[in-house]
């Protein structure tokens, strides 16, 4: 089954390309739909479909050079493959499932062994570690499996051009199992979009930003808490003993392994290394500082908000 066009990009305007990608879930928030983001929680999707933030992928730093470094990688991975890529100029659409929708870095061009989808991404040297040997971020997996199901094809291959002087490609093929769970969950989600109604947020590092985001300052008023509350207490005090006991062993295994190193610095036992380094650090003294000179200190300091959370 191929694809069909929901709307031709060359011409369109930001504005208007916003709108288009609030039609369906693209590749980049197939993801976060499925939990597999750390960066984006389904919740800021939800947010993004129904107009009530702007994506903020298409606003940060990252996805500038991102966009600006895109030609330049699929050149590079043309060059070192000898396979032919082509742009794409139109927002793309699963002809069964309309809520699926592709915007393709690059499409491949191979009249023998069939067309395929090309990513082309950017990373900082210090995610190298996340595409060593053949792993593939999970978050980039999900992308072009998305895309194999709008576009019905068989293959696909993502390029990374790592801390600006690394680049390493990776043939991904297509995947029925996990192609049927993405459909299933961003059905699921479409709906909940079309209801108007918001998921639930989880426990990602995601959430947590999204909802300081969403709410940086509290009004001093009591309101009454629906009586699901008090399960959401029990679990957070549950969770709360488990990692104050998990964490007191971690400390405990930690100072038996200080005790055996002693003096010295390194410690070696099979292939593993522990380590109890000196370090030392400059660290300004504020309370010192505010004594001394408090017209200097007055002059810098710099106030911040932020929300404490407790339970008594």
């Amino acid at each position: 089954m191929a694809a069909t066009v929901l709307a031709p990009t060359r011409d369109i305007d930001r504005g208007e390309w916003l709108a288009l990608r609030r039609r369906g879930i693209g590749g980049s928030d197939a993801a976060a739909v499925a939990g597999l983001n750390p960066y984006k929680s389904p919740v800021m999707v939800w947010l993004e479909k129904t107009g009530q933030i702007e994506p903020e992928e298409t606003t940060n730093e990252a996805a500038y050079w991102g966009q600006m470094l895109e030609d330049l990688v699929a050149k590079e991975f043309s060059l070192r493959t000898g396979l032919k890529v082509q742009r794409r100029n139109a927002i793309l659409q699963h002809p069964e499932h309309p809520f699926m929708i592709a915007n393709l870095d690059r499409i491949i061009i191979d009249k023998k062994h069939g067309n395929g989808v090309l990513e082309c991404k950017t990373a900082s040297e210090y995610l190298k570690g996340s595409w060593a040997d053949d792993r593939i971020p999970d978050s980039y997996m999900i992308q072009i499996q998305h895309y194999l199901a709008v576009t019905g094809l068989q293959y696909g291959y993502i390029a990374v051009l790592i801390g600006g002087n690394k680049f390493l490609y990776k043939r991904i093929e297509r995947d029925e199992e996990i192609i049927s769970y993405l459909i299933k969950i961003e059905q699921d989600f479409w709906r909940l979009v079309e209801a108007g109604t918001p998921p639930a947020f989880d426990g990602s590092p995601a959430s947590t930003e999204l909802l300081k985001k969403l709410y940086p300052e509290g009004k001093p008023e009591e309101i009454l808490l629906p009586n699901e509350a008090e399960t959401l207490i029990r679990e957070y005090e549950e969770a709360a003993e488990y990692e104050r006991q998990w964490a007191e062993r971690k400390e405990e295994a930690a100072n038996k392994l200080r005790a055996m190193l002693g003096e010295h610095e390194i410690g070696v036992i099979g292939e593993r290394r522990v380590e109890w380094r000196t370090i030392t650090s400059n660290r300004l003294d504020t309370r010192a500082l505010q004594n001394d000179h408090p017209d200097i200190y007055a002059q810098y300091v710099k106030p911040s908000t932020y929300r404490k959370f407790s339970i008594r």
